[in-house]
Protein backbone atom coordinates (compact mmCIF):
# COMPACT_ATOMS: atom_id res chain seq x y z
CA UNK A 1 0.00 0.00 0.00
CA UNK A 2 2.68 2.42 0.75
CA UNK A 3 4.94 1.74 -1.98
CA UNK A 4 1.36 2.16 -4.33
CA UNK A 5 1.27 5.52 -2.49
CA UNK A 6 4.53 6.67 -2.93
CA UNK A 7 4.41 5.78 -6.85
CA UNK A 8 1.13 7.48 -7.73
CA UNK A 9 2.56 10.77 -5.92
CA UNK A 10 5.68 10.85 -7.82
CA UNK A 11 3.38 10.49 -10.77
CA UNK A 12 1.09 13.09 -9.70
CA UNK A 13 4.58 15.18 -8.94
CA UNK A 14 5.97 14.59 -12.61
CA UNK A 15 2.86 15.04 -14.49
CA UNK A 16 2.59 18.49 -11.87
CA UNK A 17 6.44 19.37 -13.25
CA UNK A 18 5.41 18.26 -16.91
CA UNK A 19 2.51 21.14 -16.65
CA UNK A 20 4.54 23.69 -15.22
CA UNK A 21 7.26 23.80 -17.48
CA UNK A 22 4.44 23.84 -20.43
CA UNK A 23 3.48 26.64 -18.81
CA UNK A 24 6.88 28.09 -18.51
CA UNK A 25 7.43 27.60 -22.25
CA UNK A 26 4.37 29.23 -22.89
CA UNK A 27 5.25 32.32 -20.89
CA UNK A 28 8.82 32.46 -22.50
CA UNK A 29 7.52 32.39 -25.47
CA UNK A 30 5.56 35.30 -24.88
CA UNK A 31 8.02 37.22 -22.88
CA UNK A 32 11.05 36.58 -25.73
CA UNK A 33 8.65 37.81 -28.69
CA UNK A 34 7.86 40.45 -26.82
CA UNK A 35 11.08 41.66 -25.87
CA UNK A 36 12.23 41.02 -29.74
CA UNK A 37 9.82 43.26 -30.83
CA UNK A 38 10.64 45.99 -28.54
CA UNK A 39 14.52 45.91 -29.50
CA UNK A 40 13.33 45.82 -33.11
CA UNK A 41 11.10 48.65 -32.91
CA UNK A 42 11.94 51.10 -30.56
CA UNK A 43 14.97 52.18 -32.23
CA UNK A 44 13.36 53.11 -35.75
CA UNK A 45 10.25 54.72 -33.35
CA UNK A 46 12.87 57.41 -32.04
CA UNK A 47 14.71 57.92 -35.19
CA UNK A 48 11.32 58.43 -37.37
CA UNK A 49 9.99 60.79 -34.23
CA UNK A 50 6.90 59.10 -32.37
CA UNK A 51 4.80 61.70 -33.50
CA UNK A 52 5.98 61.47 -36.80
CA UNK A 53 5.33 57.88 -37.24
CA UNK A 54 2.21 57.28 -35.36
CA UNK A 55 0.50 60.63 -36.45
CA UNK A 56 2.17 60.86 -40.20
CA UNK A 57 -0.65 60.59 -42.87
CA UNK A 58 1.99 59.13 -45.66
CA UNK A 59 4.16 55.90 -46.20
CA UNK A 60 6.53 56.27 -49.13
CA UNK A 61 8.91 53.90 -47.53
CA UNK A 62 10.60 53.51 -50.96
CA UNK A 63 10.96 57.32 -52.19
CA UNK A 64 14.43 59.10 -51.79
CA UNK A 65 12.73 60.98 -49.11
CA UNK A 66 11.36 57.34 -47.11
CA UNK A 67 7.68 58.78 -44.91
CA UNK A 68 7.11 56.11 -42.42
CA UNK A 69 3.50 57.58 -41.35
CA UNK A 70 1.29 54.75 -39.78
CA UNK A 71 -1.89 56.60 -39.33
CA UNK A 72 -3.54 55.26 -42.34
CA UNK A 73 -3.02 51.69 -41.53
CA UNK A 74 -3.63 52.26 -38.02
CA UNK A 75 -6.80 54.14 -38.57
CA UNK A 76 -7.77 51.33 -41.36
CA UNK A 77 -7.28 48.76 -39.21
CA UNK A 78 -9.42 50.26 -35.92
CA UNK A 79 -12.69 50.74 -38.40
CA UNK A 80 -11.81 47.38 -40.38
CA UNK A 81 -11.65 45.76 -36.92
CA UNK A 82 -14.81 47.74 -35.71
CA UNK A 83 -17.07 46.98 -38.53
CA UNK A 84 -16.31 43.21 -38.42
CA UNK A 85 -17.06 42.95 -34.55
CA UNK A 86 -20.22 44.73 -34.96
CA UNK A 87 -20.95 42.71 -37.86
CA UNK A 88 -20.02 39.76 -36.62
CA UNK A 89 -20.47 39.48 -32.98
CA UNK A 90 -24.55 40.00 -33.00
CA UNK A 91 -24.53 37.07 -35.77
CA UNK A 92 -22.07 34.80 -33.79
CA UNK A 93 -23.58 35.42 -30.71
CA UNK A 94 -27.05 34.44 -31.39
CA UNK A 95 -26.22 31.64 -33.16
CA UNK A 96 -24.29 30.15 -30.15
CA UNK A 97 -27.24 31.12 -28.04
CA UNK A 98 -29.70 29.02 -31.07
CA UNK A 99 -26.78 25.74 -30.77
CA UNK A 100 -26.38 26.09 -27.17
CA UNK A 101 -30.06 26.23 -26.05
CA UNK A 102 -32.34 25.78 -29.14
CA UNK A 103 -31.60 23.95 -31.86
CA UNK A 104 -32.95 20.40 -32.27
CA UNK A 105 -29.93 17.35 -31.81
CA UNK A 106 -29.91 16.92 -35.93
CA UNK A 107 -30.16 20.73 -36.91
CA UNK A 108 -27.19 21.83 -34.09
CA UNK A 109 -24.86 18.27 -35.48
CA UNK A 110 -25.34 19.91 -38.58
CA UNK A 111 -24.62 23.71 -37.62
CA UNK A 112 -21.71 22.47 -35.92
CA UNK A 113 -20.28 20.71 -38.57
CA UNK A 114 -20.87 23.82 -40.50
CA UNK A 115 -18.71 26.00 -37.98
CA UNK A 116 -15.82 23.61 -37.66
CA UNK A 117 -15.70 23.43 -41.64
CA UNK A 118 -15.70 27.19 -41.93
CA UNK A 119 -13.14 27.36 -39.14
CA UNK A 120 -10.59 25.23 -41.50
CA UNK A 121 -10.94 26.98 -44.46
CA UNK A 122 -8.02 28.68 -45.33
CA UNK A 123 -7.88 32.45 -45.02
CA UNK A 124 -6.22 32.46 -48.54
CA UNK A 125 -9.43 30.64 -49.72
CA UNK A 126 -11.72 33.25 -47.41
CA UNK A 127 -9.39 36.46 -49.62
CA UNK A 128 -10.08 34.11 -53.51
CA UNK A 129 -13.85 33.85 -52.54
CA UNK A 130 -13.95 37.84 -51.43
CA UNK A 131 -11.66 38.47 -54.91
CA UNK A 132 -13.98 36.61 -57.18
CA UNK A 133 -17.41 37.23 -55.76
CA UNK A 134 -17.46 39.96 -53.17
CA UNK A 135 -15.21 42.36 -54.73
CA UNK A 136 -16.87 42.39 -58.23
CA UNK A 137 -20.51 42.45 -56.86
CA UNK A 138 -19.35 45.40 -54.52
CA UNK A 139 -17.86 47.51 -57.89
CA UNK A 140 -21.57 46.31 -59.96
CA UNK A 141 -23.68 47.01 -56.37
CA UNK A 142 -22.04 50.64 -55.78
CA UNK A 143 -21.18 51.80 -59.39
CA UNK A 144 -16.88 52.11 -57.96
CA UNK A 145 -14.35 51.84 -60.36
CA UNK A 146 -12.60 49.25 -58.37
CA UNK A 147 -14.43 46.95 -55.30
CA UNK A 148 -11.85 46.57 -53.14
CA UNK A 149 -11.80 48.32 -50.47
CA UNK A 150 -12.37 48.57 -46.97
CA UNK A 151 -16.22 47.76 -47.20
CA UNK A 152 -14.82 44.24 -48.40
CA UNK A 153 -12.01 43.67 -45.79
CA UNK A 154 -14.96 44.53 -43.36
CA UNK A 155 -17.53 41.76 -44.71
CA UNK A 156 -14.64 39.37 -45.19
CA UNK A 157 -13.34 39.16 -41.61
CA UNK A 158 -16.85 39.86 -40.11
CA UNK A 159 -16.83 36.06 -41.84
CA UNK A 160 -13.90 34.72 -40.49
CA UNK A 161 -14.44 35.77 -36.94
CA UNK A 162 -17.56 33.82 -36.90
CA UNK A 163 -16.02 30.48 -35.88
CA UNK A 164 -14.16 31.39 -32.99
CA UNK A 165 -17.11 33.44 -31.84
CA UNK A 166 -20.03 30.92 -32.34
CA UNK A 167 -17.41 27.67 -30.85
CA UNK A 168 -16.33 29.82 -27.81
CA UNK A 169 -19.72 31.27 -26.97
CA UNK A 170 -21.07 27.57 -27.03
CA UNK A 171 -18.53 26.42 -24.82
CA UNK A 172 -19.38 28.45 -21.87
CA UNK A 173 -23.13 28.60 -22.16
CA UNK A 174 -22.99 24.79 -22.30
CA UNK A 175 -21.10 25.26 -18.86
CA UNK A 176 -23.64 27.31 -17.05
CA UNK A 177 -25.45 24.78 -14.45
CA UNK A 178 -28.71 23.61 -15.34
CA UNK A 179 -30.25 24.69 -11.59
CA UNK A 180 -29.99 28.23 -13.33
CA UNK A 181 -32.18 27.54 -15.53
CA UNK A 182 -34.44 25.45 -14.07
CA UNK A 183 -34.81 28.00 -10.93
CA UNK A 184 -35.49 30.49 -13.39
CA UNK A 185 -38.04 28.47 -15.25
CA UNK A 186 -39.72 27.59 -12.23
CA UNK A 187 -40.43 31.18 -10.88
CA UNK A 188 -42.23 31.89 -14.42
CA UNK A 189 -39.88 32.78 -16.71
CA UNK A 190 -40.02 31.91 -20.56
CA UNK A 191 -37.42 30.00 -22.32
CA UNK A 192 -36.61 33.34 -24.12
CA UNK A 193 -35.89 35.11 -20.81
CA UNK A 194 -33.70 32.59 -18.94
CA UNK A 195 -31.47 32.34 -22.05
CA UNK A 196 -30.88 36.18 -21.89
CA UNK A 197 -31.17 37.29 -18.53
CA UNK A 198 -29.51 33.96 -16.94
CA UNK A 199 -27.88 31.66 -19.26
CA UNK A 200 -26.27 34.74 -21.04
CA UNK A 201 -25.19 36.47 -17.47
CA UNK A 202 -23.76 33.89 -15.82
CA UNK A 203 -21.34 33.26 -19.37
CA UNK A 204 -20.47 36.15 -19.92
CA UNK A 205 -16.53 35.54 -19.23
CA UNK A 206 -16.93 32.73 -22.09
CA UNK A 207 -18.34 35.05 -24.58
CA UNK A 208 -16.11 37.97 -23.69
CA UNK A 209 -13.37 35.88 -24.16
CA UNK A 210 -14.87 34.73 -27.68
CA UNK A 211 -14.65 38.56 -28.36
CA UNK A 212 -11.02 38.49 -27.47
CA UNK A 213 -10.48 35.95 -30.23
CA UNK A 214 -12.40 37.26 -32.55
CA UNK A 215 -10.77 40.86 -32.24
CA UNK A 216 -7.63 38.67 -32.46
CA UNK A 217 -8.46 37.18 -35.51
CA UNK A 218 -10.03 40.22 -36.92
CA UNK A 219 -6.31 42.96 -35.87
CA UNK A 220 -4.31 39.71 -37.13
CA UNK A 221 -5.35 39.10 -40.32
CA UNK A 222 -3.54 39.69 -43.53
CA UNK A 223 -3.70 37.47 -46.78
CA UNK A 224 -7.77 37.69 -47.01
CA UNK A 225 -7.78 41.63 -46.37
CA UNK A 226 -4.64 41.80 -48.45
CA UNK A 227 -6.93 40.29 -51.26
CA UNK A 228 -9.70 42.18 -51.14
CA UNK A 229 -8.85 45.52 -49.74
CA UNK A 230 -7.08 46.80 -52.99
CA UNK A 231 -3.70 47.17 -50.31
CA UNK A 232 -3.12 51.21 -51.05
CA UNK A 233 -1.72 53.48 -48.07
CA UNK A 234 -4.81 55.92 -48.45
CA UNK A 235 -6.78 56.82 -45.82
CA UNK A 236 -9.61 54.72 -44.82
CA UNK A 237 -13.04 55.62 -46.70
CA UNK A 238 -15.33 52.86 -46.98
CA UNK A 239 -15.69 52.51 -50.68
CA UNK A 240 -11.95 53.40 -51.36
CA UNK A 241 -8.83 50.71 -51.54
CA UNK A 242 -7.10 50.67 -48.35
CA UNK A 243 -3.58 49.10 -46.37
CA UNK A 244 -4.26 47.49 -42.61
CA UNK A 245 -1.13 47.08 -40.24
CA UNK A 246 -0.82 43.47 -41.12
CA UNK A 247 -0.87 43.89 -44.60
CA UNK A 248 1.79 46.80 -44.44
CA UNK A 249 4.21 44.32 -43.24
CA UNK A 250 3.18 41.13 -45.38
CA UNK A 251 3.22 43.42 -48.70
CA UNK A 252 6.60 45.16 -47.55
CA UNK A 253 8.77 42.80 -45.86
CA UNK A 254 10.00 40.15 -48.46
CA UNK A 255 12.23 43.34 -50.44
CA UNK A 256 12.69 45.30 -47.34
CA UNK A 257 15.79 47.02 -46.14
CA UNK A 258 17.66 48.86 -44.03
CA UNK A 259 15.24 51.45 -41.89
CA UNK A 260 12.26 50.38 -43.93
CA UNK A 261 12.75 47.05 -42.68
CA UNK A 262 13.31 48.11 -39.41
CA UNK A 263 9.60 50.21 -39.84
CA UNK A 264 8.19 47.22 -40.60
CA UNK A 265 8.96 45.62 -37.00
CA UNK A 266 7.83 48.98 -35.38
CA UNK A 267 4.49 48.21 -37.11
CA UNK A 268 4.85 45.13 -35.59
CA UNK A 269 5.40 46.24 -32.51
CA UNK A 270 2.38 48.93 -32.70
CA UNK A 271 0.05 45.82 -33.77
CA UNK A 272 1.43 43.67 -30.74
CA UNK A 273 0.81 46.41 -28.03
CA UNK A 274 -2.57 46.96 -29.86
CA UNK A 275 -4.30 43.91 -28.67
CA UNK A 276 -2.38 43.86 -25.57
CA UNK A 277 -4.49 46.74 -24.74
CA UNK A 278 -7.76 45.52 -26.05
CA UNK A 279 -7.37 42.22 -23.67
CA UNK A 280 -6.21 44.41 -20.47
CA UNK A 281 -9.33 46.68 -21.12
CA UNK A 282 -11.61 43.82 -21.04
CA UNK A 283 -10.35 42.37 -18.46
CA UNK A 284 -10.77 45.43 -16.40
CA UNK A 285 -14.28 45.62 -17.70
CA UNK A 286 -14.84 42.15 -16.55
CA UNK A 287 -13.30 42.03 -13.40
CA UNK A 288 -15.07 45.41 -12.13
CA UNK A 289 -18.09 43.86 -13.10
CA UNK A 290 -17.67 40.97 -11.23
CA UNK A 291 -16.44 43.41 -8.03
CA UNK A 292 -19.44 45.71 -8.69
CA UNK A 293 -22.15 42.32 -8.77
CA UNK A 294 -21.12 40.86 -5.33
Amino acid sequence: MKKAKRSREALEIAVHGVFLLLGLITVGCVLAITVYLVLSGLPTIREIGLWNFLFGKEWASTAADPRFGILPFLLTSVYGTAGAILLGVPVGFLTAVYLAKAAPPKLRAALSGAVSLLAGIPSVVYGLVGMMVLVPGIRKLFGLPDGASLLAGILVLAVMILPSIIKVSVTALEAVPPEYEDASLALGATREETWFRVSVPAARSGIAAAVVLGVGRALGEAMAVIMVSGNAPNMPSLFESVRFLTTAVASEMSYASGLQRQALFSIALVLYLFILLINAALNYFLKRDKEGGK
